[in-house]
């Protein structure tokens, strides 16, 4: 019998993310506060349902991807939630980014309804999600683990778990304090060095092929040198990740400088309005500080080459 499957949160990630799990020939039960973004799945099969109770009655494993704890919260064990529409011995996957805290206490809740819970944050973005090549960090019981791993290989490329109740959220915080430390490290990178005169791509090139190398670069290499921003992953999640970040290291008495200045260019930015953007675009605020901008170093270099003339 084909697994029935419910999804609740259908934005930039989850839409794609439920897309995939219709190819793969599972049965869908989606939900959405904005009605409309369901209507698209629909037509490629999936069944809408009106609340997440009834997604949840309607399903044998249930999937959220929301933005942060209080929503996470509200649609597990709020009113019409999903605890009120679970039957026993189903499993409840939680694929949002939130409080590893929150993520535990909602584990409890849910073995006392003898429901089974992950915690299976994400990373990967929007092109990670629309491939099916997502990084997922997974924490809870090995067994509710090998349970969802038929579902996880539909929508990511490695899989890992890292522990109990909450250890998958913990791990992403780890994930975005890098993410975030290297954008701005490859940003500061690529000012400097197209200030001083030297072509952005070729500093990326260069540094790509030695220790200095990383995803971020070569994933959102196009993303930097032509100051696209269009969000595969939106600046005021990132700071939102880092706020939970930075809670854990105050929790666990662990100091965290680096992932202080991050937030602080992120919060920068978010005040500004521009929360909506890519997280690349932390990129921005490192050149309004220099008074430059990398793509005008092809200009600059005419400019010196005509004047060498």
């Amino acid at each position: 019998m084909v697994m029935r499957v419910g999804f609740i949160g259908l934005g930039i990630m989850g839409k794609p993310m439920a897309r995939n799990l219709i190819r793969a020939g599972y049965k869908l039960v989606v939900h959405n506060r904005t009605v409309s973004k369901a209507d698209e799945l629909v037509r490629e099969g999936a069944e809408a349902a009106e609340n997440p109770r009834r997604v949840a009655e309607k399903s044998d494993v249930v999937i959220t991807m929301l933005p942060d704890s209080p929503d996470v919260k509200k649609v597990v064990e709020g009113v019409d939630g999903i605890f009120e529409g679970a039957r026993e011995g189903s499993l409840l996957i939680d694929m949002s980014t939130i409080s590893p805290v929150v993520s535990r206490e909602l584990s409890r809740k849910a073995r006392e309804r003898n429901l089974g819970m992950l915690d299976a944050p994400v990373s990967g973005g929007e092109p990670g999600a629309e491939e099916g090549t997502l990084s997922i960090m997974v924490g809870g019981p090995v067994q509710d683990f090998d349970r969802a791993r038929p579902l996880f290989k539909v929508l990511g490329r490695t899989i890992t778990h890292v522990g109990e109740a909450g250890a998958g959220q913990v791990v992403k915080a780890c994930n975005q304090i890098v993410v975030a430390s290297v954008i701005g490290a490859v940003s500061e990178a690529l000012v400097l060095g197209a200030k001083a005169g030297v072509n952005p791509e070729l500093i990326i090139d260069t540094l790509s092929g030695r220790l200095a190398g990383n995803k971020v670069m070569e994933v959102r290499r196009s993303n930097f040198l032509e100051h696209d921003f269009k969000p595969g992953f939106k600046l005021d999640l990132h700071h939102k990740d880092l706020g939970i970040a930075l809670a854990a290291g105050r929790k666990y008495g662990v100091s965290l400088p680096l992932t202080s200045v991050a937030d602080q260019l992120q919060g920068a930015l978010v005040a500004k309005g521009r929360g909506k953007e890519d997280h690349i675009a932390m990129l921005t605020l490192i050149e309004e500080m220099a008074r430059y901008r990398i793509d005008d170093w092809a200009g600059q270099s005419r400019e010196q080459t005509m004047a060498g003339e």
